[in-house]
């Protein structure tokens, strides 16, 4: 039975927007808090807590094991509530994967360890971690959505889909530099104090950023684009989005690759490098302040590139942020090998807070435009998530085995950062530009590469 039509509402004022961009701003914020406190106490004390019979080299692999169990299970949520986010709308996706994220991070401050329940402690932080996977794989699309779906109908803001979305993609950085800043203020304890329960303060604070995301989201609208296509289209309900997406893989394949640089380098410059770091001389809060200042010099680049993209188009400015993360791996690896916390700031402001924000700013415009209305919550949140699957989700885990069999060589991990830069590079090359396109041109049962008004792809 086809569902009721929803009437169509009336544009929305710029009011709506800015709320809507805050709410994708602060969804995305604590998606990166929660999944960067992991991987930042994942890299202090993880090891000797949830796996205390491994040596320190295994426990470390172990612990970003679990770190990489999340990033498995975001492409799966990314179907899942890509699915529900296209049939049912975004918002409602939205509310639920807020809850979920929040809600795990705080049981995971919880959690006992392996000294208090056994081999149940590494099985239910792991169990936590696929949940919150789960969930944070549908956050970012249709944050992402809300915000360029909204910029579409307000005005002119429509020539400005790069700025506008560079809100929730300043999540990310906003989220570093709050787990950096939280992590860095209790790692001031003894280490007694920190291992028994100052681990856990990070995961208990992000109840607060939950509290204030919800209160924002609610008040949010739903998607007008959305609920147009949806009142205006009678197929809607026929196929599934992801059969319609897959009926022609190759923009869902160009999405999934055109992250990986910015993924890649994002996560071996913030969780990884602090206990590479730590590991080379470095005291915990030296490199908390390192990763925090990187943050806060991507406050200001992020929304510097996708302001640029709407100007330039996306493709340039997405490939110099490729090109410039290749150049500066080498030098960036070198600087922090120096032992002066000066360079490790300055190595992470560069290569994290510069080159990789110039990757990833474009990012959430450029995958939006690859998509039609009715499979682009599920085409842009799963190409988005098998980015950062092979980006981020196995970096870490790369990084610390190559680390282990090198003998500590930084040369490993110059190498993963140009090779994933090279991917995003050659990636950007097959794209054709939709900076100047409206999401209208594509058809909303299609993704971008039937339409080729339109296409999101070279030819």
């Amino acid at each position: 039975m086809q569902p009721a039509p929803v009437p169509v509402p009336p544009p929305p004022d710029s009011r709506q927007l800015r709320r809507v961009a805050l709410s994708g701003l602060l969804g995305t914020a604590v998606e990166f808090y929660d999944f960067l406190v992991y991987g930042t106490v994942a890299a202090l004390v993880f090891g000797e807590l949830f796996f205390p019979d491994a040596d320190p080299a295994v426990g470390t692999i172990a612990a970003f094991g679990t770190f990489a169990a999340g990033y498995l299970a975001r492409p799966l949520g990314g179907i899942v509530f890509g699915h529900f986010g296209d049939r049912l709308g975004r918002k409602s996706m939205l509310l639920l994967t807020m809850v979920l994220m929040g809600t795990c991070s705080f049981l995971i401050g919880l959690l006992p360890t392996y000294d208090a329940i056994g081999v149940w402690a590494p099985v239910l932080l792991v169990a936590l971690r696929v949940v919150q996977g789960l969930a944070i794989g549908g956050e970012w699309g249709g944050a992402m959505l809300m915000v360029v779906e909204h910029a579409e109908r307000t005005g002119g803001a429509r020539r400005r889909r790069g700025l506008w979305s560079s809100f929730t993609q300043l999540g990310a950085p906003l989220g570093s530099m709050l787990s950096a800043g939280v992590v860095t203020i209790v790692s001031t304890l003894p280490d007694d104090e920190f291992r028994t329960w100052g681990w856990r303060v990070p995961f208990l604070l992000s109840v607060a950023l939950l509290a204030v995301g919800l209160f924002v989201r609610l008040r949010v609208a739903e998607s007008p684009l959305f609920t147009e296509t949806r009142a205006q289209d009678t197929r809607q309900q026929d196929k599934p989005p992801l059969a319609e997406v897959l009926r022609r893989p190759r923009p869902l394949l160009l999405a999934g690759c055109v992250g990986i640089g910015a993924f890649t380098a994002q996560a071996l410059l913030t969780s990884f490098m602090i206990s590479y770091a730590v590991r080379h001389g470095y005291t915990r809060p030296q490199v908390l302040t390192a990763v925090t200042v990187a943050s806060a010099v991507a406050l200001f680049a992020l929304p510097a590139a996708s302001a640029l993209s709407d100007r330039v188009g996306r493709r340039p400015v997405v490939l110099a942020g490729a090109v410039a993360s290749a150049a500066l791996a080498f030098p960036v690896l070198a600087l922090v090998d120096s032992g002066s916390p000066g360079l490790l700031i300055l190595a992470l402001a560069l290569g994290h807070g510069v080159a990789q924000s110039t990757m990833y700013g474009p990012l959430g415009a450029l995958l939006s435009e690859m998509f039609g209305t009715r499979v682009r919550y599920t085409g842009a949140s799963l190409g988005y998530q098998l980015a950062t699957l092979v980006g981020a989700g196995f970096s870490p885990l790369i990084a610390s085995s190559l680390l282990a069999a090198y003998g500590g060589s930084s040369t490993p991990l110059s190498l993963l950062l140009c090779g994933g830069a090279a991917i995003t590079a050659l990636t950007v090359w097959r794209l054709r530009e939709t900076h100047a396109d409206t999401l209208d041109a594509l058809n909303p049962s299609a993704t971008s590469a039937d339409v080729p008004a339109a296409e999101g792809v070279r030819q």
